[in-house]
């Protein structure tokens, strides 16, 4: 699959980065790396993200906007600036056109537009010598409500892969992936943030964590302070640059639509929804689903995922799904003892416990993100009774040592 044409967008008012955003994301060939309505910022993360095309809106006298397309013609030739604006007068489009972009939008923008001018700028990338680098697969494993358990599975679904993969913790206040694989991080995401200006493979690779050959896992920060540090934008520029050295990136954001989530979200290839099956989850995934469709997300980017399911819930699933207004395509079982001891373990069920209901069907959705020929961490010989006894006991003295030292 060819690689989409990356953008960043200079925009007049957030009702023209909303109509712009919901364009390209409804376009598989597009992809959204930035935006504001600075036009000094913006030029900042056009230097800084390289993307192949940057959009420029004009307003007004227009002038601020022309001379951006002047000074990135000539200062990042390797991005090609399209104008756009509301008025599409023959004046405006050639004052912008002379100023040095390669083509002209007309606000609002439609999706026939849209493709046109990408197909024509992809025509152009297609004749250039560098071939930009391959990309791997982003999914984002999301709650509008806390408590349902998206660390748990994203853990579990990094950890059931074969491919190199990089889990990514953006619980930038209070994240706990380190406790799920048992280890003990020596830098975090705010770190990669500092240093995102000369990110190459070899630094990516100091800052995360392995856990083994082919998972890796970057921790949020230890600090607040640090925390607060980190923005939207360069959470951007960190998941393009694990996307290029990883075959699949698993984030695991915060339960809240704050601009690092979203910057996130953006980005992501899938979106796994994930709701337990009560009243105040179902509401939650409802109006999570609501903010995706104005946010511009297509449906089929979505797929919705029962957590701590039991057929002993006294909910009708087909009137969850007509409520939703979408199918679920996941059920966890629940199984709290089985899901406590790999936490407290700090081994995911897909190595603790790889015959269990939960590790199997997380093996299941793990195929399913991937697509059918993927290879996914098969189950090991089933343990005896004495040897899950034992871990148990040996889990249950690793916590009470953990809490002796609080």
């Amino acid at each position: 699959m060819t690689n989409p044409l990356t953008f960043v967008v200079l925009s007049t008012g957030i009702d023209t980065f909303k109509s712009i955003r919901a364009a390209l994301a409804a376009e598989s060939r597009a992809q959204l790396l930035a935006g504001g309505n600075d036009a000094d910022q913006v030029y900042e993360e056009i230097v800084r993200l390289k993307p192949n095309i940057a959009i420029i809106t004009l307003a007004g006298t227009a002038e601020v906007a022309i001379n951006l397309i002047k000074r990135l013609s000539v200062e990042c030739p390797n991005t090609a600036v399209i104008s756009a604006s509301q008025d599409s007068s023959s004046d405006l489009i050639l004052k912008s056109l002379r100023a040095g972009a390669r083509d002209f939008l007309r606000l609002p923008l439609t999706g026939d537009e849209l493709k046109t001018v990408i197909d024509r700028t992809a025509e152009f990338f297609a004749g250039q010598t560098v071939a930009p680098k391959a990309k791997g697969k982003m999914i984002a494993v999301f709650s509008s409500k806390g408590g349902c358990g998206t660390s748990f599975i994203a853990a579990n679904l990094a950890t059931a892969q074969t491919v190199r993969t990089c889990l990514v913790d953006l619980n930038l206040q209070s994240g706990d992936l380190p406790l799920f694989l048992g280890v003990d991080p020596k830098y975090s995401i705010a770190d990669m943030a500092e240093h995102r200006a000369r990110l190459d493979e070899s630094l990516v690779n100091s800052f995360i964590t392995p856990y083994s050959s082919n998972v890796s896992l970057l921790a949020s920060p230890r600090e607040v302070d640090a925390a607060d540090e980190v923005e939207p934008e360069h959470i951007f520029e960190v998941l393009q640059k694990l996307r290029e050295s990883y075959d699949l990136v698993v984030l695991d954001p915060q339960h809240t639509f704050d601009p690092i989530t979203l910057a996130a979200l953006d980005q992501s290839d899938e979106i796994i929804l994930v709701l337990t099956l009560d009243i105040p989850a179902i509401r939650s995934s409802q109006r999570a689903l609501e903010t995706f469709d104005r946010l511009g997300y297509p449906r089929k980017k979505i797929r919705i995922v029962v957590n701590r399911w039991s057929k002993q819930i006294d909910l009708d699933l087909q009137q969850v799904e007509k409520f939703l207004g979408e199918p679920v395509c996941g059920f966890i079982p629940s199984d709290y003892q089985t899901a406590v001891t790999s936490i407290n373990l700090g081994q995911p069920l897909i190595q603790s416990d790889s015959n269990s209901k939960i590790a199997q069907e997380i093996r299941r959705l793990a195929k399913m993100i991937m697509g059918a020929g993927a290879t996914i961490v098969e189950p090991q010989a089933k343990r005896t009774f004495w040897s899950s006894l034992m871990r148990r006991e040996e889990a249950q003295l690793d916590l009470q040592a953990t809490l002796g030292k609080v």
